[in-house]
């Protein structure tokens, strides 16, 4: 029943309730999301008991600081057994360059699969408001496509991008490039504090080849019926 371009975002504080979700989720999904708010919580233990069920994890930290301390960073927490990290793509080239460098070079001493390395672009609950307050002159769309061709360049995987820029950034930056997309709302959802969202099926469409879903799945009466409703949706596009 799951999918893996489905991810499920842990978006919670404490492990009993990481626990609670992932066992009404249970086959249904087999990916998640650990970000800032759970692991800064609880730490590594959450890497080692969704690895223990058998759950991929996209762990979302977001680095960004000079270039050793993120590639340090990365290859520290690369051992906790994460399938894909990220970076922010504003922290430039040389420092998404070096990151991706140094993470291939540990994994290859280890003797263990590289974890996808990827970059986030502008954050989803930014509008133009926002963009237009923080002094920037292109258009959001624009930068978006500019920072995955820069990521790219950089020998990243690919970037987390709002789904209204996927077309854009899959005819940039060519098939073989991971696009993650937040900001997914199956009709009728609460838009929350996500500005530039879409549906399922519309961010698959548009090119994204994984979805990040926390609230409409986490925060319903029945989140395994919610999950599996998006996967139904997600079912239309291959």
């Amino acid at each position: 029943m799951a999918d893996n371009r489905l991810i499920v975002a842990l978006d919670v504080h404490k492990f009993e309730d990481v626990e609670k979700l992932v066992d009404t989720l249970g086959d249904s999904v087999s990916y998640y999301k650990v970000g800032m708010e759970l692991f800064y919580s609880e730490g590594a233990k959450v890497i080692s008991y969704l690895k223990e069920k058998g759950k991929n994890i996209f762990l979302d930290l977001k680095l960004h600081d000079i270039p050793n301390t993120v590639a340090e960073g990365l290859c520290s927490l690369m051992v906790q057994g994460a399938d894909i990290m990220n970076v922010h793509a504003s922290g430039g080239f040389t420092m998404m360059k070096t990151a991706a460098e140094r993470v291939h070079k540990k994994a290859e001493e280890m003797g263990i699969p590289c974890p996808k390395l990827i970059a986030v672009t502008i954050l989803t609950s930014i509008n133009q408001e926002d963009w237009q307050g923080l002094g920037m002159q292109r258009e959001i769309r624009e930068q978006v496509v500019r920072l995955a061709k820069l990521t790219r360049e950089a020998g990243l995987d690919g970037v987390v991008a709002s789904p209204q820029e996927a077309a854009a950034i899959r005819e940039a930056c060519g098939n073989d490039f991971l696009i993650i997309t937040p900001g997914i709302r199956p009709a009728g959802a609460s838009i929350d504090d996500q500005s530039r969202i879409a549906t399922p099926e519309a961010a698959l469409k548009n090119g994204a080849t994984h979805l990040v879903v926390g609230r409409p799945i986490r925060a319903v009466e029945n989140p395994r019926e919610a999950a599996e409703a998006i996967i139904k949706e997600m079912e239309s596009v291959k």
